[in-house]
């Protein structure tokens, strides 16, 4: 079982926790030790994995110390939690990229079987498509939420990297990919090419500049997603003191924003954590990047799958082209619009989905505006 490949956390990530208060994460999560072996997953919620995978990334950096952002996490106090995490230590790397990515895939889908929410940090973009194909085995459609300055297409299909591992999800078959989105991008780090096949593809995305004016307008994406990946080159260098960074991105505040947005979706099995800068404010920051993912996932509705039958008031909406109904939660005021499966207009297997959306979205109906999700997901309904 892969698992068994996992190495312990290191004497030097563990020997801060002696200094730590007895309330502190450090004392109050089960690590892998040497000492201690490896925990009991049994009644655990969330599971924490290191990885160092760099080789197939597309601008090769250092390898990151997981030891920093151990050390900042451990010293974290823990919220109103109350379910069990674990830290199952570190995935070697194995003899080549693709014997890590086969590695990652085996420990991804016995998680996933033992409904433990996993948490990948360290390593390159990459990482997210062996992720994905861990869900080839049960042929689930996979939802991806990427936060990047970049969309990691490529015109090399076969060749997975920081920057075209997407191309290799697209390519893959069979398929399973029903959604890719991306938030943050910034325009001039886009060909036109990805940008014609984001459009075609009728995939999603967001500017960073929308991002910063309204961090509000990711959260139904992420309700979406079934993983999430954040690569770090996409914060700017204030956030994380790195010279030589980025002289725009997203800031420290909107990152944690993100990460708790991706905690609270009732979907999202695994949040990775990528290309990572090795300073000290990275630690403490990657260290309060994961807090908020799990501050989020005990904070989450349990709304899906979306049982409208209670608990939600319904709105049709008559536009001059179409009618929409809309659907907003009793319970957290959240916002769904139904999608008609197009694909079958016999009406007797003529399908519904729900669609999460903004407030703003039912609005804009209201004005006799279409959402333009509401648009895209239409047309990957049809195929």
């Amino acid at each position: 079982m892969s698992l068994e490949s996992l190495i312990p956390v290191s004497e030097e990530a563990l020997s801060s926790t002696v200094l730590h208060p007895k309330q502190s994460l450090g004392k109050n999560i089960e690590i892998h030790t040497e000492q201690n072996g490896f925990p009991e997953l049994k009644g655990c919620s969330i599971a924490l994995i290191g990885l160092s995978e760099i080789r197939n990334a597309y601008f090769p950096t250092a390898v990151y110390e997981l030891v920093g952002f151990r050390k900042s996490f451990y010293s974290l106090f823990p919220g109103n939690w109350n379910s069990k995490i674990c830290d199952l230590g570190d995935l070697p790397n194995g003899a080549t990229a693709e014997d890590t990515y086969f590695a990652l895939k085996e420990i991804c889908f016995h998680l996933r079987q033992l409904n433990i929410v996993t948490l990948i940090v360290g390593g390159s973009h990459d990482l997210i498509f062996p992720m994905y194909q861990s869900f080839q085995t049960n042929k689930q459609l996979v939802n991806i939420v990427s936060v990047d300055n970049q969309f990691d297409f490529s015109q090399e299909e076969e060749l997975i990297s920081g920057r075209s591992y997407m191309s290799r999800i697209i390519m893959d078959q069979p398929n399973f990919l029903q959604n890719f989105t991306n938030i943050g991008y910034q325009s001039f780090y886009i060909a036109q090419e990805e940008l014609d096949l984001m459009e075609k593809l009728h995939f999603d995305s967001l500017r960073l500049g929308s991002i910063l004016s309204d961090v509000k307008l990711s959260e139904p994406f992420f309700r979406d997603a079934n993983i999430a990946g954040f690569d770090m080159k996409s914060l700017s260098w204030q956030a994380v003191n790195q010279r030589g960074g980025a002289p725009n991105g997203i800031d420290a505040r909107t990152i944690c924003a993100l990460a708790r947005y991706a905690g609270i979706s009732d979907r999202t099995d695994f949040f990775g954590v990528f290309e990572i800068p090795n300073t000290s404010i990275s630690h403490q920051l990657l260290a309060q990047i994961v807090w908020y993912f799990i501050e989020g996932y005990h904070n989450r509705f349990d709304e899906y799958p979306v049982l409208t039958s209670s608990g939600f008031t319904r709105y049709t909406v008559a536009l001059t082209d179409v009618e929409m109904v809309f659907y907003q939660s009793d319970k957290s005021n959240r916002w769904w619009i139904e999608i008609i499966n197009e694909s079958y207009l016999d009406n007797k297997n003529k399908t519904t989905a729900l669609l999460p959306c903004t407030h703003q979205d039912y609005l804009d109906a209201c004005s006799d505006i279409i959402p333009d999700k509401w648009w895209k997901a239409t047309k990957r309904s049809i195929g």
